[in-house]
């Protein structure tokens, strides 16, 4: 099991009780060696991201993850059915700073929101099914306080206030977990040349990790904010966070919210720099 610590840049690995065919292994804490990032990326674990060093507002976005009502609040869809979403609430305004740093910067910035037609024609018996093997009977298209739970067109279904869409910036509604599977995402990121892409939101187990693994296996580097991202349980954000950096990075790598705001700020001043002169001719 992999824990990162640290201060930002530098974390340290622990290997914890990992188990293979001849039994466990114990490994000691071990240090990421300190070394300069390159121009172009930010420190992140495994490797510093972008692989290609190539961190600019016309390869890179930000994709915000189903920071809906329907699971930020308590009568939403997560709460209303008795789950924790104390993390997701508390993502709300370390997500606002991140947000306001990409816009300002020029960076393109994607949301994402799950939910259903509102016929359920979306919704598979087996998903309809699912969703109410719960404590509360409650499910998809069941009514809540904000509407039938997950429906589109509802007030729960849509982004919380402070972190809502801005004119231009576009909103996937996808049926599932992945952004990728049944819309248009892919093609519009093609279109904008980015190949690179920040996540955060809820929740990191779900929806989170299923974009983060749709997005590598058709070629995007992602790296996932260990701090902007959240589930209904930590153990289920902990062993998400480790399976991404398993392998040298298998679905990509993982970063600290400060680390890639740090890295957004510098590249907005590097480029206002570099066009001072030519607005004082």
């Amino acid at each position: 099991m992999l824990v990162a610590a640290g201060s930002p840049g530098i974390w340290t690995l622990t290997v914890l009780n990992a188990t293979h065919n001849h039994g466990p292994i114990i490994e000691k804490p071990r240090q990421v060696p300190h070394h300069k990032v390159r121009k172009g990326q930010l420190p992140a674990i495994p490797y510093d991201w972008p692989h290609d060093a190539s961190f600019t507002p016309y390869t890179t976005a930000l994709v915000i993850i189903d920071m809906q009502k329907d699971f930020c609040l308590p009568e939403g869809y997560m709460g209303y059915q008795g789950y924790d979403i104390s993390g997701a609430q508390a993502l709300i305004p370390r997500l606002q700073r991140l947000l306001h740093a990409f816009r300002s910067a020029g960076f393109p910035v994607y949301h994402t929101r799950e939910g259903h037609r509102p016929d359920l024609s979306t919704l598979s018996s087996r998903e309809a099914y699912r969703s109410r093997n719960n404590a509360s009977g409650l499910g998809i298209g069941s009514p809540g306080p904000m509407g039938r739970l997950l429906i589109r067109g509802e007030p729960g279904h849509d982004t919380v206030d402070e972190l809502y869409p801005l004119p231009g910036e576009p909103v996937i509604d996808k049926p599932g977990r992945g952004a990728f599977a049944h819309t248009d995402f892919e093609l519009l990121l093609r279109n904008k040349g980015v190949k690179n892409l920040v996540i955060a939101g809820v929740t990191t187990d779900v929806c989170v990790s299923t974009t983060m693994r749709e997005a590598n296996d058709r070629g995007f580097d992602c790296v996932v904010l260990d701090d902007g991202t959240a589930a209904a349980e930590p153990s289920l954000h902990v062993g998400t966070i480790q399976s991404i950096q398993m392998e040298g990075g298998i679905f990509g790598t993982v970063a600290k919210l400060e680390d890639v705001i740090h890295a957004v700020d510098n590249f907005k001043t590097v480029t206002m720099k570099k066009l001072a002169p030519q607005m004082t001719v």
